[in-house]
């Protein structure tokens, strides 16, 4: 029973029309669904991804009218963006261009990456990887050979690694592949499925930190994969056997999802490949319109009244 990489990330903005505008005119993704957070349906939740809207390719967020994200331990601090291989020297010039805080390129475990920072502080990462297929999105502004393919690796932290490393590896089956010094911290790499880029959760132990304190440029959690509805039913018993407290199932209608807290504090999420983003789209029109779920739908008028536009 295993994870099949990673399946989404979930940030944190505080301005959606400005993070749309990011995310899709300079990092050129694909807005793939434009929707509200069902449990707080007064905030966007924008989805975006590769032309196809794939699972493992779309970083995710919520609108909320927060400040900025006291950064620490306990929460991820970096997002892992794969590219071609000979894509970061043009990726660099773009960023620094758009204004942005932009790293050298280097290598990093073995890879070539560039580090850099969103408008409000979302810590990211391109990294080179050939692996796996690509589905580029026809109306991007990024010329398809420079398009991000999908997520992976991501990073979190932890102020002490055998809890986290006991969940990772008993509980949802990872494997510590290898280690690295970044920063004056030892990062334990796991890696789950077929492994990869697209497969790995770097663990960052720093126990120096204070915690994190969540806002805009945070993260809220990070999906793993698994392929349908049986499989979050397996995953949800199996969290249970281990005694781990857990949402149980939740029907998310683009996705079914388990959510728990691993020791170290990060909300991790399970959730399924299918049905996907084209259950209530037609794939050519993703993201166009305001979707909702079929249980939202009767709530349509004052949901919409209270959104902002954002174009």
């Amino acid at each position: 029973m295993d994870l099949h990489g990673i399946h989404h990330l979930t940030a944190v903005t505080a301005d959606a029309a400005g993070n749309k505008r990011f995310y899709t005119e300079t990092l050129g993704l694909r807005l793939v669904k434009k929707t509200v957070n069902q449990d707080d349906t007064s905030a966007y939740h924008l989805f975006y991804a590769d032309g196809l809207a794939t699972p493992g390719s779309d970083i995710t967020f919520f609108d909320w009218p927060v400040g900025r994200e006291g950064r620490g331990t306990r929460s991820v601090i970096r997002t892992g963006l794969r590219v071609a291989p000979d894509s970061l020297d043009w990726w660099a010039g773009r960023l620094r261009d758009a204004g942005l805080v932009v790293g050298q390129p280097g290598l990093l475990d073995g890879r070539a990456s560039l580090d850099f920072e969103d408008p409000e502080g979302q810590r990211l990462r391109l990294v080179a990887d050939a692996a796996g297929p690509v589905h580029p999105w026809e109306r991007s502004p990024v010329p398809a050979d420079h398009q991000i393919r999908g997520l992976g690796p991501i990073t979190i932290s932890v102020p002490d690694l055998a809890p986290t490393k006991a969940v990772l590896e008993t509980v949802m089956n990872m494997r510590e592949v290898r280690d690295y010094a970044l920063d004056g911290a030892q990062v334990h790499v796991f890696e789950m499925g077929p492994g990869g880029a697209a497969a790995e959760l770097h663990v960052a132990v720093q126990p120096g930190l204070s915690r994190a304190r969540q806002g805009a440029g945070g993260v809220h959690h990070v999906a793993f994969r698994t392929p349908d509805a049986d499989g979050i039913r397996q995953w949800a018993e199996r969290v249970a056997a281990h005694g781990i407290r857990s949402s149980g199932e939740v029907e998310r209608y683009y996705f079914r999802s388990l959510y728990f807290r691993e020791p170290g504090g990060t909300l991790f999420e399970i959730a399924s490949d299918t049905p996907g983003f084209a259950v209530d789209e037609p794939l050519e029109a993703l993201g166009e319109s305001l979707s909702l779920p079929p249980f939202l739908e009767p709530q349509r008028a004052r949901i919409e009244a209270g959104l902002k536009p954002i174009g």
